[in-house]
């Protein structure tokens, strides 16, 4: 079930991506994706390592490449850090041209790169972060929230609320 909602997620980056010509372009005709989670730390069990390889392993699933781009996976350990997390977003964004950040876990790291993907107008993905300010005031057109379900540690892509805040628009999957 998690390798299908990987390999949805990763599906759906590249599709927004696609989507997106004025506001997110795909960079360098790569498509580069950064997993930017916890190593090392107290999440690292749940995420961490697993999360790169189910990264790596969606888009060999999903064939590699979208639109003829190959797809690209780069990783870093935010060490639970906000400040570290937004220098590695803004290095990605900037230098290494990430088109998007995924596996933000720490609602502190999340919301730091949350706001430097809206200043770069790239979408970054949450998985588990809980700050209800990441939907709220701090909610961003590029922003997508994955919370897992109480009902059973699931992911499913089909419940999902979408709100207005403003002008900005958020998606939360649960």
């Amino acid at each position: 079930m998690l390798k299908s909602a990987c390999i949805g997620i990763v599906g759906a980056a590249t599709v927004a991506l696609a989507s997106f010509p004025s506001q997110a372009q795909i960079s360098n005709d790569v498509v580069k994706i950064g997993v930017l989670t916890d190593m090392n730390g107290v999440f690292s069990d749940a995420v961490g390592a697993g999360s790169v390889l189910a990264a790596k392993m969606a888009v060999e699933d999903f064939g590699g490449s979208v639109l003829g781009k190959p797809i690209e996976v780069v990783s870093a350990d935010h060490q639970n850090k906000a400040d570290v997390g937004a220098a590695v977003a803004r290095q990605w964004f900037d230098a290494d041209k990430v088109d998007a950040i995924f596996d933000l876990n720490t609602s502190s790291v999340a919301l730091a790169v949350q706001q430097i993907g809206r200043d770069k107008k790239r979408l970054t993905f949450m998985s588990g972060a809980g700050s209800s300010d990441i939907t709220g005031k701090f909610c961003t057109p590029y922003t997508v929230l994955c919370l897992r379900s109480c009902l059973g540690e699931r992911y499913d892509t089909v419940d999902h609320e979408e709100r207005w805040q403003g002008a900005g628009f958020c998606s939360v999957t649960t």
